[in-house]
């Protein structure tokens, strides 16, 4: 089983206690992020004029938008995955067709081989024959 941990971090200025089962750096990026998207979000005109809330709900929003994107990324990237397997599925396929097909024509390669030989093989003794009866 898992163990909880917990850790504080700053965010916004105030100590906050921040528990879970990730560990502590993961707390501190959390907040590191959050931080960030404060201080974005406090970058653009007017925001300071706003009521807390409506900063409040202006970080979430904003925050929610930033998890859409990453889905949507994410989503692009576990398509591309998909077709990249289908595309590999089917290279191995091609491949262990052709293996076979070169397996198939070195065996008849072989077999052409011998026939060459034997029918070689008949020709000389064919020609010692023919040698036989002219002399």
């Amino acid at each position: 089983m898992a163990v909880k941990n917990t850790a504080q971090v700053i965010i916004g200025g105030k100590i906050i206690t921040l528990g879970g089962y990730e560990s502590a750096d993961y707390f501190q990026k959390v907040a590191s992020y959050m931080n960030n998207k404060i201080s974005e979000l406090s970058g653009l005109p007017g925001y300071s004029h706003f009521p807390m809330e409506t900063r409040y709900m202006l970080l979430g929003l904003n925050i929610t938008d930033d998890y859409f994107k990453a889905k949507k990324q994410a989503e692009v990237f576990e398509q591309d995955l998909n077709q990249k397997d289908q595309e590999m599925y089917s290279l191995k396929h091609e491949l262990v067709s052709l293996r076979m097909q070169i397996e198939e024509a070195q065996k008849k390669e072989q077999k052409l081989t011998e026939e060459k030989q034997a029918l070689e093989g008949k020709v000389q003794e064919l020609e010692k024959e023919i040698d036989e009866l002219i002399n």
